[in-house]
């Protein structure tokens, strides 16, 4: 399996220097991340806005070894937030957040991640759209899933993301199904140990959908995260099952990934969402793409040897 050890290459300093340095990188780069500030940014929320798709944006980056650092991610967030204010999008252009990028893993980081975020989804709110909160390695989704249940207190629109690989997570589903919520299902992306996480692709499709299920069956907003053909017909089978219109659910993919289907799903009329990522610490964000796709491994290979 080679995800494992792309993964490993994520965290290794010496790959990140080789990979970065490597001439072909940044025009593969770009195929995933179309910009490395918020003037990059704008004009491409732009674009997918006037060809009928929904944005939620991420601005990369999670190694954050000091509170100042995560102070600065709060602010490129707020950055964002004014940004997007006089294109008057709403909710057709939302965020994503890592609490990891808001100082969760330093001392006394719940805290300092809930003191973060709290003013982004409240500078959110004030122009009509909001934030749903990523879920990371196993180990912090106790914080997250405390924080996102905190701040859907004064802003119940607030989202989260589960991960259909985890054990946990259809316990999690069922609790997080009920009327007002807002929950992206994925497979999951992080390598985590059979102790916690099933470790076949088969069994986490078959996970993927009895989760998808519930939620479709529940009173919230599921929202589909995936690439894979199979997974978005079933989507599109159980919201018919469970009654539910177009607009009560909704596709996510990521930028510059299966780019026809999201045109195509939203020519249908469905709600279909761009996960959309820009900024300078890209190269985690890249590594995980290559990692939760092969097709993605052969795109990067075969660029490489065609521009060598």
């Amino acid at each position: 399996m080679l995800g494992p050890v792309i993964l490993a290459a994520s965290r290794s300093d010496r790959m990140r220097r080789l990979i970065s340095a490597a001439p072909v990188t940044k025009q593969v780069v770009d195929r995933f991340i179309p910009g490395e500030d918020v003037d990059d940014i704008v004009p491409v929320v732009r674009e997918l806005a006037d060809h009928g798709l929904e944005l939620t944006m991420d601005v990369v980056g999670e190694d954050i070894t000091n509170p100042a650092q995560a102070a600065a991610a709060r602010d490129a967030y707020l950055e964002l937030v004014d940004r997007l204010k006089p294109l008057e999008l709403g909710t057709r252009a939302e965020m994503s957040v890592k609490l990891s990028m808001f100082g969760q893993a330093l001392e006394g980081g719940h805290e300092l991640a809930l003191s973060n975020v709290r003013p982004v989804v409240e500078a959110a709110a004030e122009i009509g759209t909001t934030v749903t909160l990523d879920a990371e390695d196993h180990t912090t989704l106790d914080s997250m899933f405390a924080i996102h249940e905190e701040l859907r207190k004064d802003f119940p629109q607030t989202g989260c993301v589960i991960q259909a690989y985890l054990f946990r997570t259809e316990a999690d589903a069922r609790r997080l199904a009920g009327s007002g919520s807002r929950v992206r299902l994925v497979k999951g992306a992080y390598k985590e140990p059979a102790s916690v996480a099933y470790q076949d692709k088969h069994e986490i499709d078959r996970a993927y959908v009895r989760i998808l299920r519930t939620l479709m069956a529940g009173e919230g907003y599921p929202m589909i995260g995936s690439h894979d053909p199979r997974l978005i017909a079933i989507g599109q089978e159980l919201a018919h099952q469970a009654g539910r219109k177009l607009d009560e659910y909704e596709f996510q993919m990521l930028y510059g990934i299966r780019t026809d289907e999201h045109l195509r799903l939203a020519a249908e009329g469905h709600r279909m969402r761009v996960y959309t990522a820009y900024g300078t610490d890209w190269y985690g964000y890249f590594m995980r793409r290559l990692a939760e796709k092969p097709a993605n491994l052969r795109f990067f290979a075969r660029s490489v040897i065609t521009r060598g």
